[in-house]
């Protein structure tokens, strides 16, 4: 029954949107019609690497905090399952649909669009909104929007294309049909929300030739780098079951995850995943993901698993090409059945944002000190080659937030949050370098735009920054 009623809702969600009227987007464009689009880019080539994070919390008294027990748990932020996605063929619609379902930008039925036409407003006629962005939450109530893979092709031209802006012109809507793919521009912006990317096809002929694949990937990396500011790619979204590709993979040290729909030969390894099973890095790992006729098809498949309990449940891992308006209200969907509209219980990140989790999950070093009323934890997190999510949660056993007076960290922490969870409190830490930085260009953006979903980016981002001076003074310049 509970199956039949959530198909159900998402037919009802799919009938009230398609009968949505196309001026129901309200618009994002620029107060400033002169500006020109400026393609914006994190440092990930100057991330931190190897991170010690010291965090100390200063408690009431001093009962029992030697009996403190300090732990990673196997899904970040205490979710209780995994949802992934990755989209393949380096599709347009990565970014006019998927992304900006997310991101609550516009959608349209029918076209697509690129970055710079969003930033000035030059967008197809069919165009709506959501209304919303899309996610769950940290656990203490800040929002972390859902993230997904994008696939990559490095050595195409058309990654280069640029957007044609022509906004009020309506003899035709050329400008907005498909791509050939994603360009520079569109990626850069999905990045900068947290997107992670992956290989998938290269430019070979000979895709049944393992050296000429490894090859192909190295030079695919290097123009990555080049053009994502040292932004290195680690993953595989293997293409058309060529298990060539794979093997390649394993043969080229940065590519450390990859992710098939289908086995292919006894020599492979198809995992498929268990999060509070998972007993290794998952180093070099083949993670199964699931390609479907339609989103109405993932349903089942997230609701068979929540039967289960939570040692039990495989992750969803769902394999797309292109996205269309009905994909955006199944993520609509999730967001409010299990999001933060919904019992906020799912983590949905990319598969590189996972790995990197799991990595620190199975090497991190914890070392507790105690001194009087005052608990220092020291979180060792090593990295391994292009690493870009240096954040964990933490579980305290024992110590709830109401006996803690103050907590502090290093400058090497950037984002902290904590509140209680089970017997005992959750710490969320985040330890990206330029996360200060990346906010300031989100308000600095807000400033230049005065639009709504500008303001609602620079809140999102500023919130993600521990409490602290860089914090208050970014909130006031966007209230």
């Amino acid at each position: 029954m509970g199956k039949k009623k959530n198909r159900v809702f998402f037919i009802l969600i799919f009938v009230l949107f398609s009968c949505i009227d196309k001026d129901v987007y309200q618009g994002e464009t620029t107060t400033d019609k002169s500006q020109t689009y400026v393609k914006y880019l994190y440092p990930y080539g100057d991330e931190v690497q190897n991170v010690i994070a010291e965090i100390s919390l200063k408690t009431e008294d001093e009962s029992d905090l030697e009996e403190i027990v300090v732990e990673i748990p196997p899904l970040k932020y205490n979710k209780s399952w995994l949802f992934m996605l990755t989209q393949d063929d380096f599709a347009h619609s990565t970014y006019s649909t998927t992304w900006a379902a997310i991101n609550g930008r516009p959608i349209s039925n029918t076209y697509f669009y690129n970055s710079e036409q969003l930033f000035v407003g030059d967008l197809p006629p069919d165009v709506f909104s959501l209304n919303r962005t899309l996610g769950s939450t940290d656990g203490t109530g800040k929002e972390i929007r859902f993230s997904f893979t994008a696939t990559v092709a490095p050595e195409m031209s058309w990654m280069n294309s640029e957007a044609e802006v022509q906004k009020g012109f309506t003899g035709n809507n050329y400008r907005f049909y498909r791509l050939s793919g994603l360009t520079w521009n569109n990626l850069s912006e999905m990045l900068a929300y947290g997107v992670g990317i992956a290989f998938h096809d290269v430019k070979t002929e000979a895709v049944n030739l393992q050296d000429s694949i490894v090859k192909h990937y190295e030079l695919s990396q290097q123009i990555l780098l080049d053009k994502l500011s040292g932004r290195g790619c680690k993953t595989l979204a293997e293409p058309n079951g060529n298990k060539t590709y794979v093997r390649a993979a394993i043969d080229y040290p940065p590519i450390q995850i990859m992710t098939a729909q289908n086995v292919g030969g006894a020599e492979f390894e198809l995992r498929r995943l268990f999060p509070f099973k998972v007993d290794s890095d998952l180093r070099k790992g083949l993670v199964h993901r699931g390609f479907y006729d339609s989103p109405l098809d993932v349903i089942p498949q997230i609701e068979t698993r929540l039967i289960q309990t939570k040692e039990e449940r495989e992750a969803v891992h769902v394999g797309v090409h292109n996205t269309t308006a009905d994909f955006a209200y199944f993520l609509l969907w999730l967001n409010n059945r299990y999001g933060k509209d919904g019992d906020d219980s799912v983590w949905f990140p990319s598969l590189e944002e996972y790995y990197e989790y799991n990595y620190y999950r199975m090497h991190a070093t914890i070392e507790k000190e105690v001194n009087g009323n005052m608990v220092t934890l020291r979180i060792s997190l090593p990295s391994e080659q292009y690493f870009y999510y240096p954040s964990v949660t933490v579980n305290l056993s024992g110590i709830k937030e109401e006996q803690i007076k103050s907590v502090t960290s290093g400058n090497e922490v950037t984002g902290l949050s904590y509140a209680d969870y089970g017997d005992g409190l959750m710490i969320n830490i985040d330890c990206r370098r330029f996360l200060v930085e990346h906010a300031t260009h989100f308000v600095e953006k807000y400033e230049s735009s005065l639009s709504s979903s500008d303001k609602r980016d620079a809140a999102y981002f500023t919130n993600m920054l521990k409490e602290a001076p860089e914090k208050f003074q970014l909130l006031e310049r966007i209230k």
